[in-house]
């Protein structure tokens, strides 16, 4: 008696059982392509094909594993960013969308402020995955891209994806601006930890028990990392610079404030995301 292990039978299968277990059934696609080594459309076109057993072996392990609330990305290693593939794994942050829109809005000031063909340097604040360094770099070549993270874990993964992506980046390990200090920066970008450890409750345990905790919360309400950077970079950067960071969407007002008390001189803005809430705050140095 044949098996039902055609692709499209094992797809249904795996999507019913990840429904029932509480999880979105997309997750049995991406698992799939992954282990069929695929993309969507490939993927399509191999529906009527029969699975290996060690095929098969490999996707119900995967599933069993995010059914038990391991991230995908986690289980996959890697995670699309702004159109690249990055490795992922538990010492990073996996990227979001949303750090996209940052990038979109950093290279439009970049480009407005020192023009196109500007050769300037950028420091991004806690890298993680290197997900902004390395785009940033990539879509801005002249760029001369320096990346710090705290966490020597972070680093090494940053550093494959830089490798792997071409993208000639100085890694510095610390705590945030002190792996900059005593030089002169023209553009820094930050998507710091901002989440308030009240919040924890509210959050999914496959966040929760999956992505680095250091990478997720802050103290001070998550407002303590964004004070610290407005309080350290007045004396790191040009007289024509640009700061952009990542907030949460009820943390805005507050960002700005710390940035416009210590930038008093500068155009300091809330930006939303696609969602219309806001995302991002822009300090514009034009003195």
């Amino acid at each position: 008696m044949k098996m039902h292990n055609k692709v499209f039978e094992v797809l249904q299968r795996a999507s019913s059982f990840l429904s029932a277990n509480g999880r979105e059934e997309t997750a049995a696609r991406l698992l799939l392509q992954h282990v069929l080594q695929t993309n969507y459309s490939g993927l399509m076109l191999q529906m009527q094909e029969q699975m290996t057993e060690e095929q098969l072996a490999l996707f119900e392990e995967m599933l069993q594993m995010h059914v038990e609330g391991k991230p995908i990305q986690y289980i996959t290693g890697i995670e699309e960013f702004y159109g690249r593939t990055f490795q992922v794994d538990e010492s990073v942050l996996i990227p979001r969308p949303e750090t996209e829109e940052l990038i979109v809005g950093a290279m439009a000031h970049i480009h407005k402020l020192f023009g196109k063909e500007a050769s300037i340097k950028l420091a991004d604040i806690g890298t993680g995955s290197g997900a902004i360094a390395v785009t940033m770099k990539l879509e801005c070549p002249k760029l001369a891209v320096t990346a710090t993270d705290i966490s020597a874990e972070a680093l090494a993964t940053a550093r494959k994806n830089a490798a792997q992506l071409h993208a000639e980046i100085d890694f510095r390990l610390g705590d945030l601006t002190e792996p900059i200090a005593c030089e002169k920066w023209d553009v820094v970008l930050s998507n710091p930890p901002y989440i308030a450890f009240q919040e924890a409750e509210q959050m999914s345990d496959v966040v929760l028990e999956h992505e680095p905790h250091t990478a997720l919360f802050a103290e001070e309400d998550g407002l303590i990392l964004y004070r610290k950077l407005a309080e350290q970079l007045p004396e790191l950067m040009n007289t024509k610079a640009l700061i952009g960071v990542e907030i949460g969407y009820t943390q805005g007002q507050a960002v700005a404030s710390f940035f416009q008390q210590h930038f008093p001189q500068a155009m300091v803005e809330i930006v939303k995301d696609i969602n219309g809430k806001d995302r991002m705050v822009f300090c514009v140095i034009d003195e």
